[in-house]
């Protein structure tokens, strides 16, 4: 039995998962509340999708592997940071000069975490189904 966990398919499970919840949670903001939940809600989502390309970089780069991305130029995490403070100014600007719900966003932030509750239940549910016939899971 091969019990390895394979990242790259975990990744992409996760990142998919991210875009699902994110598309459930604005159809349900949207339904409940209206267009500024739903807005507010893609908004968080999408600096949550932001924050999982940071974090995924991060592990890659922990782990010896060699990310596939284009060159950067900027030293170390620099990069990172800069990335977050053009995300969170931006984030500002809309959040106080529009009119979509703030607590949406907040909770929009959450979809990160919703993608990999979702994908450990997947691990969960499927460790003992894994055999020598049955790798592609």
């Amino acid at each position: 039995m091969n019990e390895a966990f394979d990242f790259e398919r975990a990744a992409r499970r996760i990142a998919r998962n991210m875009l699902w919840v994110a598309f459930a949670g604005a159809v349900a903001g949207w339904a409940a509340a209206g267009w500024r939940w739903a807005a507010g809600f893609l908004l968080g989502a999408a600096i949550s999708l932001v924050n999982y390309r940071g974090l995924r970089g991060i592990v890659e780069n922990l782990g010896g592997r060699s990310p596939d991305r284009r060159a950067s130029a900027w030293p170390g995490g620099l990069r990172f940071v800069f990335q977050f403070i053009v995300l969170g100014g931006a984030a500002y600007v809309i959040l106080r000069f529009s009119r979509i719900n703030v607590l949406a966003v907040l909770i929009g932030l959450f979809v990160l975490i919703a993608a990999v509750f979702i994908e450990a239940a997947f691990e969960i549910f499927y460790a003992g189904k894994r055999t020598l016939d049955h790798q592609d899971l």
